[in-house]
């Protein structure tokens, strides 16, 4: 008898799983989860590019079987999956597993919802396909931290079709074989390039609707016969060998206290709306604002020490990052956000406004702020911030955060992630809805058909 592969290992997983395997504190991070990427979809359902996505998702699947969030709008389960996912993912203020780099709830969470509203499934069936969707793809991540923005994929959404598939797999109730299947057509759809890195567009944040799309497609073919290669993940074609730049992987990661050790809670919440791998420089530069009354017009210079493997991402091209094209493109420059950080004391939501990012004393600021190669820099699941800044006044200044706010070692608490939902939810809603969903997602075990939560996720003006 031959041996099985990775993905038959996981399919067995993901379908033998039931909510009482669920620890309670698994259970609960699992709901802060569900309530953070509620916020995030809804912040971003007044942006224009919101909007035409909904355009696009309307008229590439119509129907009625599950609504837009925020928007309010009905489409089929894979149209309004795409939709979510896109608005999940927009703001980037959605979580991110640092031990993957990937934003593993918004994929997880949009397809649980989307279909589960589809299929009238119950608050105990959403959650454990969410667990189970977002531990899975934690995992796979894993295996090949890095090696995927290396090769110039977006992890997020090269592992987030398979973490999203097997989501969509518990839903449907799908067994071993048939959630195996399903995982390996999701291989065959697993893409996103990082070129929008460089431009500003939107690609980015479609990834994350792209993924909830693909897995709604890959779990009813599944269900419906269709087959996906077994050793999609480990085989001579397969993901770890199409989509992994050149280098050290670790296979180990995949299995390891697989069911009894959790992947999912240990992944961060993101304070700010902007590239998580610079969190932990804009909490040097807030306690530089707090505690030593720092402001934008007393810096002369700042230098950020930053791990290599960041610079692509947050400061190069330097001239590109100096001077936004969009507000996306601003998230992913840490000059810019830096800058906007030190300017307001906070950066949030609002910071990145078309007059912000052409604001020329917020860009004159940005060309303060250079890097330089941290050799130090944490090489696993840190996020490690690091500033130096000279004063106009001649004081030298210096911050060190190895560990990102929000993450396992420095975390939000359960009322700050919920403070955070309220500050977004309230950009379409109104106070009593907000309590209201607080109230049923803090009870999600409780509710016999999840479309009670997302009817209360649709702007009512």
């Amino acid at each position: 008898m031959r041996n099985l592969s990775y993905s038959e290992k996981l399919a067995q997983w993901i379908s033998g799983l039931t909510y009482a395997d669920l620890p309670v504190e698994v259970r609960a991070d699992a709901k802060l989860r569900v309530l953070d990427i509620l916020g995030t979809t809804l912040a971003a359902s007044p942006l224009k590019s919101s909007a035409i996505m909904r355009d696009g998702a309307l008229k590439l699947a119509p129907g009625d079987e599950s609504r837009i969030l925020g928007l309010g709008d009905h489409a089929a389960a894979a149209g309004a999956a795409l939709a979510n996912g896109t608005m999940a993912h927009a703001l980037d203020y959605d979580d991110t597993h640092l031990g993957s780099v990937v934003h593993i709830s918004a994929p997880v969470v949009t397809t649980a919802l989307t279909l589960g509203e589809k299929l009238q499934a119950n608050g105990e069936q959403v959650l454990t396909a969410i667990v189970a969707g977002a531990e899975a793809g934690c995992r796979i991540g894993s295996v090949a931290q890095k090696l995927f923005h290396q090769q110039g994929y977006h992890a997020t959404a090269v592992v987030g079709t398979f973490a999203a598939t097997a989501t969509a797999a518990k839903i449907l109730d799908l067994n071993p074989a048939r959630t195996a299947n399903a995982l390996g057509i999701a291989g065959s759809q697993a893409s996103g390039i990082l070129q929008c890195f460089n431009d500003g567009t939107w690609t980015k944040q479609f990834h994350v609707g792209w993924s909830a799309h693909a897995a709604i497609t890959a779990a009813y073919l599944a269900e419906s016969g269709f087959t996906g290669p077994q050793e999609v993940l480990e085989g001579i074609q397969g993901f770890y060998k199409t989509h992994a730049a050149p280098g050290k992987q670790h296979p180990e990661r995949l299995f390891d206290g697989l069911g009894v050790r959790w992947e999912y809670p240990t992944t961060s919440f993101k304070p700010y709306p902007c590239g998580h791998v610079v969190h932990g420089f804009l909490d040097c530069v807030l306690q530089l604002y707090r505690e030593e009354g720092l402001r934008a017009d007393q810096v002369k210079s700042m230098t950020c020490p930053i791990a290599d493997w960041m610079i692509p991402i947050m400061c190069e091209p330097r001239e590109i990052k100096l001077r936004p094209l969009t507000d996306y493109h601003a998230k992913f420059s840490l000059p810019f956000t830096i800058a906007a950080t030190l300017t307001f004391g906070r950066l949030g939501v609002e910071a990145f406004s078309d007059e912000n990012i052409h604001d020329p004393a917020l860009l004159g600021l940005a060309e303060k702020i250079m890097h330089t190669v941290d050799p130090d820099a944490p090489t696993g699941v840190r996020f490690k911030g690091w500033v130096q800044v000279e004063t106009t006044d001649g004081r030298t200044l210096e911050r060190v955060v190895d560990d990102n706010w929000g993450s396992v070692s420095n975390p939000m608490t359960p009322d700050q992630v919920r403070q955070k939902f309220r500050e977004n939810a309230s950009l379409i809603l109104g106070p009593a809805a907000i309590d209201t969903l607080i109230e049923q997602v803090g009870a999600i075990e409780e509710t016999s058909d999840i479309c009670e939560i997302v009817s209360h996720c649709i702007a009512t003006a």
